[in-house]
């Protein structure tokens, strides 16, 4: 028999509206989707209207703690009822998040006036988002998600969850890496430079390997051992350094970043993953995370590709994890799984074993400290059991048992179970974009008898956009066609260096080089300056380097490859080949390369165009 709960819900409202204003919101688990009455017979919308009609928001959370803990009792027992704590909460919710923000504003134009002020009035209007990661539309989100997905994917046993985060730090304890930055973090005793160590690993290791990443950081941390040391470096300092890694806007969001820690926030790392995603520059949901997880303790999960991995194949989750609904089931399991006493060393073991054993490709499952935790296992052994027996495969709804209708979680029905795969069919590949094609004609123009040595030369790229402030040699975006790239390439150089012979400007060859979204493919040109009067003056934005002096500044890898190509011309090859073809001259050594090189710096003009590819 279902209890009679109108009435005393109706009767505590009017209790809970008559209270006192300053009682402390609380927020519940529990219910399921809003029905369209309340149990008091007024409807979400006009419930709402009272609350906009002066409830404060302290006794709306009230209402709410109270009602979602009735709602679980009557849920448990009477399922007709389970779904009213979604209504209590929803309707609570649009007068909890409307009141506060012009309080905040009206406490930030008060104290704006201090140093203090302004660093709280940035905190506060930032926490005040609706956009903001946490909070009662978040939890609304999971509840909503937990309900649309099977129990197959999810750990729904605390003893589970006990040996997951058991046997990932036990392994961790024994195998994790020898890591630069880690030995920073933990020797450090000063919280502010302990975060500002793992900020810098954090993202230099974004969308790049472990191994290239060591020798930057050790350089970094040598140059700006500190927040304050960072934020007085120029941006040609920082993208000089950060020459070669890549995704350059990384670096120059790092010293947005120290700039606003020491000029706004009085040289201290904010403390949570909330606000330092809000007031940081650049700093993500997985960057804040790993930071507060790994410089201060809060336990906070993280998900980067290698915990994508590791949680798609203990969990079976076969959809594309890069679609919203895995996203955020996959950083509910995160925040689930996380160890409360060492958040630090679980994400990082989670990340090691994703790197070292959970890999792409070849995983090494025999291992794995997981190995019992895991469904890609499992199902592996399923299938290997049924093929030794002749016997169809398992059928996917034996193994989730979805409610209603295709679990959203589980591989599409589309793609069959792959064999020779095992576990690496989890998780799902995203599909590629296509990349953008684009051609550019660029050219080494160099001085071989200039003051002082030979010297080339090097114009600045715009302050934004692809490879901003870096350095390159002059450059034009054309369509393919060589004449047309000949004519605009040498009014380009004419723009930064004067009037020039045109009839020495050689195509040495070509370099393709794939940036995340574009496929650029660059003609490379060279002239040089022979028996002229060496160019000494230059418009802003230009400059004579010599030789040496190339390869330390803050060029990217597509212009090293380019003056590769100017270096390592050869005679005898076809100008119109897409790719070097054999010489019939007998090739010189490595060592007579570098000594020619050397020695004769200058474009032979007598010399057929060799065209290279290089990737």
């Amino acid at each position: 028999m279902i209890p009679r709960v109108p009435r005393l819900s109706s009767l505590w409202v009017r209790g809970t509206s008559a209270s006192s204003a300053g009682a402390t919101p609380a927020v519940g688990d529990g219910g399921g989707p809003s029905p369209s009455e309340s149990p008091t017979g007024r409807t979400s919308v006009q419930t709402s209207r009272v609350w906009r009609g002066g409830v404060g928001s302290a006794r709306a959370g009230s209402l709410l703690a109270g009602a979602v803990r009735i709602t679980a009792w009557i849920g448990r027992s009477h399922a007709p009822w389970s779904a009213s704590g979604s209504w209590v909460r929803e309707t609570a919710r649009e007068a909890i998040m409307k009141k506060p923000r012009a309080a905040v504003g009206s406490r930030c134009r008060k104290r704006a006036s201090s140093q203090e002020g302004r660093e709280k009035c940035a905190r506060s209007s930032t926490q005040a988002k609706p956009s903001a990661p946490n909070g009662l539309a978040r939890r609304q989100e999971e509840v909503e998600l937990q309900a649309s997905v099977s129990p197959y994917h999810l750990f729904r046993d605390t003893a589970e969850v006990t040996v997951f985060r058991e046997s990932l730090l036990s392994w961790y304890d024994r195998e994790k890496r020898d890591l630069p930055w880690r030995r920073q973090a933990e020797g450090e005793v000063d919280p502010d430079r302990r975060a500002y160590a793992v900020w810098v690993s954090e993202v230099m290791l974004q969308q790049t390997q472990v191994a290239t990443v060591i020798n930057y950081y050790t350089r970094w941390m040598q140059k700006w051992p500190t927040l304050q040391d960072l934020a007085s470096a120029s941006l040609e300092e920082v993208n000089q350094l950060w020459a070669g890694l890549g995704y350059y806007s990384r670096g120059r969001r790092l010293l947005q970043g120290a700039r606003k820690v020491v000029e706004e926030l009085g040289g201290h790392m904010p403390r949570t993953a909330e606000t330092l995603q809000q007031l940081l520059p650049g700093v993500g949901r997985y960057t804040a995370g790993a930071i507060a997880s790994i410089a201060f303790g809060q336990a906070t999960g993280v998900v980067d590709g290698n915990v994508v991995r590791v949680l798609c194949r203990v969990r079976a989750i076969g959809a594309d994890p890069s679609s919203t609904l895995v996203s955020q089931q996959l950083w509910s399991l995160a925040q689930q799984l996380v160890d409360p006493t060492r958040p630090g060393d679980f994400n990082q073991a989670a990340m090691d074993l994703g790197a070292t054993v959970c890999t792409p490709q070849r995983p090494l499952c025999s291992q794995c400290p997981l190995q019992s935790l895991c469904r890609a296992r499992q199902r592996v052994e399923r299938e290997q059991l049924s093929a030794s027996q002749s016997l169809p495969g398992s059928a996917d709804v034996e193994e989730c048992a979805p409610t209603t209708g295709q679990c959203q979680l589980c591989t599409p029905p589309t793609e069959p179970w792959d064999q020779s795969l095992g576990v690496a069919n989890f998780p799902r590949k995203a599909s590629r974009k296509s990349l953008r094609e684009e051609c550019s004609a660029t050219c080494v123009l160099e001085q071989p008898r200039a003051l002082g040595g030979a010297r080339i030369l090097l114009v600045q790229r715009p302050n934004s956009g692809l490879l901003a402030g870096l350095w390159e040699f002059p450059s034009v975006t054309m369509e393919p066609s060589e004449q047309c790239q000949r004519k605009a390439l040498l009014q380009e150089l004419q723009n930064w260096a004067g009037p020039l012979p045109a009839t020495r400007l050689q195509h040495l060859g070509q370099v393709v080089h794939i940036f995340s979204h574009i496929k650029l493919i660059y003609q490379v040109y060279g002239l040089a300056l022979e028996g002229q009067t060496p160019v000494t003056d230059t418009p802003p934005g230009a400059r004579w380097l010599t030789r040496e002096e190339f390869h330390t500044a803050a060029v990217s890898t597509a212009m090293k490859k380019v003056f590769r190509v100017y270096e390592g011309q050869q005679p005898g090859t076809c100008k119109g080949s897409r790719r070097a073809t054999p010489s019939s001259r007998k090739k010189p050594s490595p060592g007579q390369q570098v000594l020619d090189s050397l020695f004769r710096p200058h474009i032979r003009t007598d010399t057929p165009s060799l065209k290279i590819a290089a990737q």
